[in-house]
């Protein structure tokens, strides 16, 4: 009797793994809608209305930016494959009034504290869609996936005028070396 117990509960798993394992390949290797559809039930993973899916891999604090700041941040774009197309190599100010990002980047930098980290993932909608810069680099209609640091944000006039002044400085300095010594 302990032998049928046993090959039962061999089947079932054999059975509960065969189907989830087929889940996780259809919605790796199938459709956009099929992959979101999937990537949103993982643990973690958190839709908002416009569709954009994200997981909080380390949580920052404070307040939220706005629409009228700066943001710093360090990110890595990856295809849905996990193929590298973009990757900052150092901190990257983004206008969060939109028209210096892809929607879906801004709505995500939107959601982000200072020293948070999260993994985004942009349905083509939110992304490039059918328009994208680079096809040979980025397929349109991809889904793009981000890790993102926020390294922190300011206001977008406080930033200009830093800007402004670190310009000044340049404009200052001799050309072709160090500064005389005084």
């Amino acid at each position: 009797m302990y032998l049928w117990i046993g090959i039962l509960a061999v089947v079932l798993a054999a059975g509960w793994l065969a189907i989830r394992g087929t889940a996780e390949v259809v919605a790796l290797k199938g459709s956009n809608a099929q992959f979101l559809a999937w990537n949103k039930g993982r643990p973690g993973v958190v839709e908002t209305a416009s569709g954009l899916q994200y997981k909080v891999l380390k949580a920052g604090e404070g307040a939220l930016p706005t629409k009228s700041d700066i943001a710093g941040v360090m990110y890595v774009g990856r295809l849905r494959d996990g193929a590298v197309f973009d990757a900052s190599q150092q901190p990257t100010p983004i206008p969060l009034s939109g028209g210096g990002a892809i929607p879906g980047f801004v709505e995500a930098l939107k959601l982000m504290p200072k020293d948070a980290k999260y993994r985004v993932w942009l349905k083509p909608e939110l992304a490039y869609g059918e328009h994208s810069p680079d096809p040979a680099k980025i397929p349109n209609g991809s889904i793009l996936v981000f890790d993102v640091d926020m390294l922190g944000f300011i206001p977008e006039s406080v930033y200009r005028q830093q800007m402004m002044q670190q310009q000044m400085m340049q404009q200052q300095m001799p050309q072709g070396g160090p500064p005389p010594a005084r």
